[in-house]
């Protein structure tokens, strides 16, 4: 059945050169067939992702055709007059894919709204709620290495697609022959036709209003006295992180000249992700001239940044956890100050996420909500709030993996807001003899020693996908009832959404939705979450801890996370 399908392929696939000369290569490799073919990307609520390739298990014209077609049809189905947008980044393939995605909604009878050059992630859900369209997609696979692209799904709120709605979708594209069922059109003529629109410069600044609108610096903030590299990782954010800052008065931003320039290869940073001190080395290396007081970079499609701030004499990379608890704190202490602090303030945070900002939010009395990781989770708070007529109530929403918004403008994590805001914050506490690290310390002095880190366990392939689920079958079925030596006091299996308290054998319902993720509470307020990645071929552990110290709670993180790696056996 598998060279069947591959047969089919070499036949058919002839639109794109590119993978008929890459079937050719593959002839007499069953390895390579199957790894192609064993499998199709499955549209979810996180849309497609996998390596660019031929093959049903790889992104390409057709993947990409059929995804379009199904959300095509979806739309199709809940309105008469349907409008859909489409942004794409810097990745191998993405404009060829976006121009593809068009012509698919056109020769549906979609009216489509095509940003005409790469724009990042937040861009888009920001089109699809401007220009009231009934849903979104974006050619991306964030900060995966170059062989990699993806189709994120938005609907009409600018949220990721929901779990019904990409049900739905999936329905329509198992049904589809992906070369004969797939609807299409010549794209310069939809243009001509005015079936595709090329969004204007009006959308992008009505943006980068609404992203400026979420400022709280005031007439005393001196920007002048700041100097910032900047390196948007050959990616989207390179024009609208610049702009944001020039409008705010941040001039003096010197941008990394060898990433400047978008590049799917990514030939300066094979992993384009701010998360991992690699992709600074070429501004960790300009710094040594330049001297400056902050380090940005953001992902390929821009909706996530992580920053480096001098200490010591060198330059320190902050997690994302860590910018997360000093942007809520700067914003709650900002607002306060201003007294532009909303009635019931609002801010929300992923399970995985540092529990530095439950105890910061407290003090202030500002609410805080806890999601299921994906900032679609967050993205729907913000909804739940603006469906009350109570958007203003949200103050910060984030996610440890270097994602934050402020602001209700947009239902997805933006790392042009959050380029913003960091410089904001970094400039406040200058003019008080502070830098972000001397910061962070105090706010740990405040509150206590709270630590959270990740470990990633990469599991590739197909026996990787078994093994991911063998894992977790294991675990679920046997609940550690110690971690490190510290005693499980609950543990969580979001699949099933029961909560166990392994001392007395109570159970209780946990109020999120269903998913495969399992915590496990440590006395001591410790704790271990274990999750398959939903983008990406890899099982991840989240780790918290707290000390007396924050060396005391970084040992503690890692013996936790020693013994649960340990335990899946992978």
């Amino acid at each position: 059945m598998i060279y069947d399908s591959y047969k089919n392929w070499l036949e058919n696939a002839t639109a794109d050169p590119d993978l008929t000369q890459e079937l050719l290569s593959i002839k007499d490799n069953d390895a390579e067939i199957n790894d192609r073919f064993y499998r199709n990307l499955e549209f979810g609520t996180a849309g497609l992702r996998g390596i660019i390739g031929a093959g049903t298990n790889r992104m390409n014209i057709y993947t990409v055709g059929a995804a379009s077609q199904g959300l095509a049809e979806y739309v199709n189905s809940i309105t008469d007059s349907p409008k859909v947008a489409i942004a794409y980044d810097s990745r191998i393939k993405s404009d060829l894919f976006a121009k593809h995605a068009a012509s698919v909604f056109a020769a549906n009878g979609v009216t489509v709204y095509l940003y005409p050059e790469l724009a990042p992630t937040p861009m888009l859900s920001f089109a699809v709620r401007y220009l009231k369209c009934d849903a979104g997609t974006v050619l991306t696979a964030s900060h995966n290495p170059s062989k990699y692209n993806g189709y994120k799904a938005y609907g009409p709120d600018g949220c990721q697609l929901g779990l019904e709605a990409s049900e739905y979708v999936l329905s329509i594209i198992e049904k589809l022959d992906i070369f004969n069922d797939i609807k299409t059109c010549d794209f310069d003529t939809a243009v001509k036709e005015g079936k595709i629109n090329l969004i204007g410069e009006d959308v992008v600044n009505a943006y980068l209003d609404a992203v400026q609108k979420q400022s709280v610096a005031d007439s005393t903030y001196n920007f002048g006295d700041m100097k910032v590299i900047y390196t948007p990782l050959h990616g989207a954010g390179n024009k609208p992180v610049r702009a944001i800052l020039k409008r705010i008065g941040v001039n003096n931003v010197v941008v990394v000249p060898e990433q400047e320039l978008p590049d799917g290869n990514f030939p300066t940073a094979p992993y384009p992700n701010p998360e991992i001190r690699q992709a600074f080395e070429c501004a960790l290396k300009l710094a040594e001239k330049e001297n400056p007081d902050l380090l940005l970079a953001t992902d390929p499609d821009s909706d996530r940044v992580g920053i480096a701030v001098k200490y010591n004499n060198e330059f320190r990379l902050m997690s994302g956890n860590d910018v997360g608890a000093l942007l809520l704190n700067y914003l709650l202490e900002r607002k306060t100050a201003l007294g532009t602090l909303p009635k019931n303030p609002v801010a929300v945070k992923t399970i995985v996420s540092t529990n530095l900002v439950n105890a910061i939010a407290a003090d202030y009395g500002c609410e805080l909500k806890e999601v299921l990781t994906g900032f679609k989770f967050i993205g729907e708070q913000v909804l739940l709030l603006e469906q009350k007529d109570e958007e203003d109530r949200f103050i910060f929403g984030f996610e440890e993996s270097y994602g934050y918004l402020a602001g209700g403008y947009v239902r997805d994590k933006d790392a042009v807001v959050a380029s913003m805001l960091i410089c904001e914050m970094c400039c406040y506490y200058k003019a008080k003899g502070m830098n972000l690290i001397e910061v962070l310390d105090s706010l740990y002095k405040k509150y206590g020693y709270f630590y959270s880190c990740q470990r990633s366990i990469t599991c590739e392939g197909q026996d990787g996908m078994e093994k991911m689920a063998s894992a977790m079958k294991m675990l679920r079925e046997n609940a550690p009832k110690e971690i490190a030596g510290f005693k499980t006091l609950n543990a969580l299996d979001y699949s099933t959404s029961v909560n166990t308290e392994l001392a007395s054998g109570k159970v209780s319902e946990i109020k999120l939705p269903k998913s495969d993720v399992l915590s496990y509470q440590l006395e001591g307020g410790a704790g271990a979450i274990v999750r398959p990645s939903g983008t990406e071929p890899k099982i991840k552990i989240y780790i918290s801890s707290i000390g007396n110290s924050l060396d005391e709670a970084i040992a503690t993180a890692k013996t936790i996370g020693d013994d649960v790696q340990k335990s899946l056996n992978l």
